[in-house]
């Protein structure tokens, strides 16, 4: 699940997220999660509400979660309380390392529910998300 402005990946500020796109990471995370024998469904909003009905809808047929809440993830009390409700393993990932940015970015309030965050190791922090919820999901 992808927050705002992560559309625009590929285009918006290359020197800090890259250039790969949204469909690039979608694509990469999806052959990754194949080849560990699981499924990914991506979803992308801009909207704040738009992704918390789309956990709430999704989350009785996941079995974890990927999250980039873009800036939601700095103020969104919403979006906490529905991941933190979802009862299912969820990793935060972002794509730039948040603490070598500008202090408002350093405090996550999705961190404290998430099973665990992979910050700055670019889109690459996607695929190692699938590996970690894959052998967390073993292991239950």
């Amino acid at each position: 699940m992808n927050g705002p402005n992560l559309n625009k990946l590929g285009t918006r500020e290359p020197e800090i997220y890259g250039t790969s796109t949204l469909a690039d990471i979608e694509r990469l995370v999806s052959e990754r999660a194949c080849s560990l024998g699981a499924e990914v469904r991506s979803f992308q909003a801009n909207g704040e509400g738009e992704l918390i009905d789309w956990l709430q809808n999704e989350q009785s047929a996941a079995d974890g979660l990927i999250i980039n809440a873009g800036a939601y993830t700095h103020y969104s009390i919403a979006l906490r309380d529905a991941v933190a409700g979802c009862s299912m393993p969820a990793v935060e990932v972002h794509i730039s390392n948040v603490y070598r940015r500008e202090a408002f970015r350093h405090e996550s309030l999705l961190s404290p529910v998430c099973t665990g965050t992979i910050v700055g190791l670019g889109v690459h922090g996607y695929e190692l998300a699938v590996e970690a919820l894959v052998q967390l999901l073993k292991k239950n």
